[in-house]
């Protein structure tokens, strides 16, 4: 439903910056260094209607020059948030917002332009410049990174899997240093909350343990209400963070993301993807992937992402303890893996397009992603194709001669392992009466046919790169639907070069 009452200015944004009402040594306010002669590289209407924006800003020298930290409309209070955190299991006592603001927390509208029903979003702008939480780092970002930020958070949003988002991309003429001379860019994020793991942490290993309460109770008020009325707040704030970060994982797999840094700086008390760096989708299927370079013993591939999710949520925990006893906190940390195995088989389920729950699913399951990554078959690919299955069994049938799944078949270097796994799959189809067409409809509407692989977005910086941005903006109309056909956009769904697969990136920003 359209907003009948949107904004037709970014001065009219209706602020209610609750973070920064916290004490002032939560946090450093500061004003961003905005980038030189800024351009909008993309824009997404999506993010500017939560805003309650009407799309006459879209062109406004206003909204460009916010977004590239120029310029603060009234009411603005931007701040750099102080927090910790584990990084790759070491405690690291010195984070913070090294080179992005919190400009404001505004108000959106609901579809009838009903502010006061819908939630208050934070305006956060990636490469705003050096902050006492900067390190040896600048504080800028890069067009590079800012693009794949920007487009994975519609991918996210897209496939439906719980994430931050971006308003836009814009670029300046700045000159930044990193592995070679990179153009300066910021990303405009947008977020319920940026509250994160660490936060806690922060307070809990300087054993500010009144600093430490009123950042739960601030968390409590502002995005767990229903917990403030628990018996215990907490611990009842605590079984839902374990609940959503459990399903965000599930989310993950099943999707076949790899999100490269999950340091508990960067996990969202919301359960949502957030801090975009080193991220990939797998192209061909490798549960040991990892994506990070700097991922040395690979704490952080794709196989290893569920016990991270549970490590990370440990830590939380332990922030907890000066408040309440620990039996209760480790008995809500050990219902972890059964949510997480219950949202990752309902939605593997969904995939295979079975709509019944059988004994035999976590088996067929398992069996599937062997042979996926014996075969190092595409795993995008292969999803989208499986809804072509043919599922009907007659006594003339031979496993090793399906003539409708020889497309499906082809995939495989070990035909005889698929026709194995194959006839399994018939059989539990016939199980539950499947009907073909009935079954791709369902499964075509759950397995994606476009992804946001890391050789398109490489494509899509190289591009920007020259001042060409339209690969970016093609990518993020596609992206917002990844399940439909998008036929003008046909390229896009290719399977990678050999150059681009499974590719490993760095964490330079």
């Amino acid at each position: 439903m359209k907003n009948n009452n949107p904004l037709s200015s970014v001065d009219a944004l209706n602020c209610d910056n609750h973070y920064a009402r916290l004490p002032a040594h939560f946090y450093n306010k500061q004003v961003p260094n905005g980038i030189s002669d800024p351009k909008m590289v993309s824009l997404n209407p999506q993010v500017l209607a939560l805003l309650g924006l009407d799309d006459a800003v879209v062109g406004s020298d206003a909204l460009l020059q916010l977004c590239s930290g120029n310029y603060l409309p009234s009411g603005f209070e931007p701040l750099a948030m102080k927090y910790t955190g584990h990084q790759f299991g070491h405690y690291n006592p010195d984070l913070g917002d090294g080179r992005g603001l919190l400009l404001a927390q505004v108000k959106g509208s609901d579809s009838r332009g009903n502010s006061s029903k819908s939630p208050t979003w934070d305006l956060h702008l990636k490469g705003a410049g050096k902050t006492p939480y900067s390190r040896q780092g600048d504080g800028r970002a890069v067009l590079r990174s800012s693009i794949r930020e920007y487009l994975c958070s519609a991918a996210m949003q897209g496939l439906g899997i719980p994430t931050t988002q971006a308003l836009s991309i814009v670029v300046g003429s700045d000159a930044v240093m990193r592995e070679q001379v990179e153009q300066a860019a910021m990303v405009v994020r947008v977020a319920e909350s940026h509250v994160r793991f660490g936060h806690f942490e922060h307070f809990y290993y300087t054993q500010r343990l009144d600093d430490l309460k009123l950042m739960l109770d601030y968390t409590l008020t502002q995005h767990f209400p229903d917990a403030l009325t628990a018996e215990v707040p907490y611990l009842a704030f605590y079984k839902q963070v374990v609940s959503t970060t459990a399903e965000l994982m599930a989310h993950w797999q099943a999707v076949g993301f790899v999100h490269g840094v999950m340091n508990t700086d960067n996990m969202s008390i919301l359960g949502q993807t957030f801090d975009y760096g080193p991220f990939a989708f797998q192209d061909n299927f490798d549960p040991a992937y990892v994506c990070n370079h700097t991922d040395y013993s690979g704490r952080y591939a794709f196989n290893q992402q569920p016990q991270v999710g549970y490590w990370n949520l440990m830590a939380l925990g332990r922030s907890l303890t000066p408040f309440m006893d620990v039996e209760p906190l480790n008995a809500t940390l050990q219902t972890y893996d059964d949510i997480f195995l219950a949202k990752l088989r309902q939605l593997m389920r969904a995939k295979l397009g079975l709509q019944q729950v059988q004994d035999g699913d976590g088996e067929l399951i398992k069996n599937l992603l062997e042979i996926l990554a014996s075969s190092s078959v595409d795993y995008t690919y292969f999803f989208r194709s499986l809804s072509v299955f043919e599922s009907t069994l007659d006594s003339s049938f031979e496993r090793t001669e399906t003539v409708m799944n020889s497309a499906i078949r082809d995939q495989f270097i070990d035909r005889d392992a698929f026709d194995t796994w194959a006839l399994q799959y018939q059989q539990r189809l016939t199980l539950e009466s499947s009907v073909d067409d009935e079954r791709k409809v369902a499964m075509d509407a759950v397995n994606p046919k476009y992804i946001l692989r890391n050789y398109l977005a490489q494509q899509a910086i190289e591009q920007a790169t020259a001042y060409d941005y339209s690969l970016v903006n093609q990518l993020r109309e596609v992206l917002a639907s990844p399940f439909a056909e998008h036929p003008e956009f046909e390229k896009l769904a290719a399977l990678p070069p050999e150059w681009g697969r499974n590719m490993v990136l760095s964490c330079s920003s």
